[in-house]
């Protein structure tokens, strides 16, 4: 049995941010994840923009600690070495009803003490996205998008770098208190630990029933997004929303452009049963694409080139309204035990005050010392090279210093072999594609994988010193090839 003072269950950004967090502290810490990396749930399944915090219901937690969560996550980003723009967004009306609700959001931005939001008509609107459609809009300059998995990622690494475990692959299966602490029987191993910190995304009020509380019950909302070829940021230059719509679910279908110069359309809203069905249907796709050329008149279907989904945990009901607040506490029913419930958007933008919330909870009654002395606790974190955006001259170098930069595995985004290998060398110990493609944006192109994958693979067997059949997609027994045809 492997022991520690405080385990946090969950990779996700709060769950990573609450590792990070932890790091400053002289203690044993762990995270258990039942994926092969971080991000691989909600925080890595959704548009990655960094909200204002206007839309959400005054008073609340999730208000608070978003517009907290917005103002600073600049600075973290630049601690971290994670890419960040601040982009700005429009919300966009089609008529005096549309307006209105923008008149609302502003008003609820106000209360919320989200800055940087300004009512403004058709033609400055469309000076600003000439592609565009509507009647007028309100400009968010403080909204953001982001890179969520480097986010994730550079969060763990730091906090590996100040001491913190990660045990990846470990689905917890049950949890059982003895005396003053819990013990957590995972699919591959047992910890025991004093605090336990429930940040399981979309399984925490499952893990919370497995401690002891079984008041929480989450339902699944799916999301589905189509990818768009990079060409089409030339048409947008920030991401584009509708006015929200009352009875409809989410923020509605919208654009994102995102970080990395693609652009996404979606997410829809649909309530479902099984926590696992990241299905695109052609009813939803179809929807979005109708919805998506309200917007942009000029979208055309070749501009599509993939589709993903992602699953939302809310706390309230199929046609029992839109909203439940952040449930961030400590259980009543069982001491120690921290419940972060309910957290869907905007939580990655607020996973840093989140994440100080719970451990403040967490330390309240169990103080901790601070790491002290020069080099004991280091919050910045460097991530690898990244060789695209340099200049000729110093691609030169790079290639000089290691001639594998001089191999481009990935064509759309010009990704080298030493990239490739620099992230199945990761401190996290990940060896999957999909672990491949998070920290390095391959498969992300325009042939979505059709030039790279199997170059990828090449490097896997070489590197990991495995057959075909022993390359992971993405999961555990989760196999890229599954025989050989000759």
């Amino acid at each position: 049995m492997k022991r520690f003072d405080i385990i946090i269950v969950g990779g996700g950004a709060v769950g990573c941010a609450i590792a990070y967090t932890l790091g400053r502290y002289d203690a044993r810490i762990a995270l258990l994840e039942r994926e092969l990396d971080v991000a691989m749930g909600t925080s890595g399944k959704n548009s990655a923009v960094v909200h204002a915090g206007f839309n959400n219901k005054p008073g609340s937690l999730m208000a608070k600690l978003c517009v907290e969560g917005n103002k600073r996550f600049e600075a973290v980003c630049k601690t971290l070495d994670v890419p960040y723009k601040k982009s700005g967004k429009l919300i966009v009306g089609f008529n005096e009803e549309d307006m209105a609700v923008i008149d609302a959001l502003l008003e609820d931005g106000r209360k919320n003490g989200a800055i940087g939001l300004k009512k403004i008509g058709r033609e400055e609107m469309k000076a600003l996205e000439p592609n565009i459609e509507g009647i007028g809009a309100m400009l968010s300059s403080d909204t953001a998008v982001f890179d969520p998995f480097l986010y994730c990622i550079h969060l763990c690494e730091a906090a590996m770098q100040n001491g913190v475990s990660f045990f990846m692959g470990n689905e917890v299966l049950g949890i059982r208190k003895e005396r003053e602490s819990f013990v957590i029987t995972t699919c591959k191993d047992e910890y025991q630990c004093k605090i336990l910190i429930n940040a399981a995304g979309l399984y925490a009020d499952m893990v919370s029933a497995m401690a002891g509380d079984d008041r929480f019950r989450q339902y699944p909302c799916r999301g589905e997004y189509y990818i768009l070829d990079e060409k089409v940021s030339k048409l947008l230059s920030r991401p584009v929303y509708p006015a929200p719509r009352k009875g409809v679910g989410g923020l509605g279908v919208h654009f994102t452009t995102a970080i990395d110069g693609s652009v996404l359309i979606g997410p829809s809203a649909e309530y479902i049963e099984d926590r696992e069905d990241y299905a695109t249907t052609q009813t939803v796709m179809d929807q979005l694409l109708r919805e998506a050329r309200l917007l942009l008149p000029a979208l055309k279907k070749d501009m599509i080139i993939g589709s993903y989904s992602g699953i939302r945990p809310k706390l309230v009901r199929k046609g029992e309204g839109n909203f439940g607040d952040f449930v961030i506490e400590e259980s009543p029913k069982a001491e120690r035990l921290i419940h972060l419930i309910g957290i869907e958007s905007p939580g990655l933008t607020a996973s840093m005050p989140i994440a100080e919330m719970a451990v403040g909870i967490a330390l309240k009654n169990t103080p901790l010392k601070e790491k002290k002395g020069k080099g004991v606790y280091r919050a910045e974190y460097r991530g690898a090279a990244v060789f695209a955006p340099l200049s000729p001259e110093k691609q030169d170098r790079l290639i000089e210093k290691d001639a594998n930069y001089g191999e481009v595995v990935c064509r759309c985004r010009t990704i080298t072999k030493a990239e490739t290998l620099e992230a199945l060398r990761n401190p996290l110990g990940v060896k999957s594609v999909v672990g491949v493609k998070n920290r390095v944006h391959a498969m992300m192109g325009r042939c979505q994988g059709g030039y790279c994958l199997p170059k990828i693979a090449e490097i896997m067997m070489e590197e990991c010193g495995v057959p075909p059949e022993g390359i992971t997609y993405r999961s555990d027994g989760d196999a890229l090839f599954s025989g050989r045809l000759k």
